[in-house]
């Protein structure tokens, strides 16, 4: 810790057992080494203390930036979702228009002729009412043998 020699160790002992005596040098010894433990502990706890506060910061910064990419995710979903209802939405309309334009593009003929025939209904034991079935001159619809080539 201070680099002392073994020989500067053992000078510095010697003087000490001539300034302080036999009795008390045990004692003095004693509470030396417990101030360098103190000492070397404090220095510890100083260096682990700096080091949180370092890792704190990291991590201060991670999260600010871990923060910022999902705002940037959270925006691009929402636009990415705008857009998709947008164009939806246009969709709609056209098929709409496309729908209208057809009902009202439609010849009288054709619309008398493609109205649905309603199936003939009984009632059941229960008094559940279900359709029958409609014979093939009934069905609605150009029938498979009038096709023409």
């Amino acid at each position: 810790m201070f680099d002392i020699a073994f020989s500067e160790m053992l000078i510095i002992a010697v003087i000490a057992l001539l300034v302080i005596g036999p009795e008390k040098l045990p004692k003095v010894a004693r509470t030396v080494g417990h101030l360098l433990g103190k000492a070397q502990r404090y220095v510890s706890d100083v260096k682990s203390e700096i080091n949180r506060e370092m890792e704190i910061d990291e991590l201060r910064k991670l999260q600010a930036e871990m923060q910022a990419a999902a705002r940037k995710v959270e925006g691009d979903v929402q636009s990415t979702i705008r857009d998709t209802e947008s164009d939806l939405n246009k969709s709609v309309k056209s098929i709409e228009d496309d729908i209208a334009q057809l009902e009202n593009s439609k010849p009288a003929s054709v619309a008398a002729s493609s109205s649905t025939t309603v199936a003939p209904q009984t009632t059941t034991q229960a008094g559940i009412t279900k359709a029958e079935p409609l014979a093939p001159e009934q069905a609605v619809g150009p029938s498979p043998k009038a096709e023409t080539k």
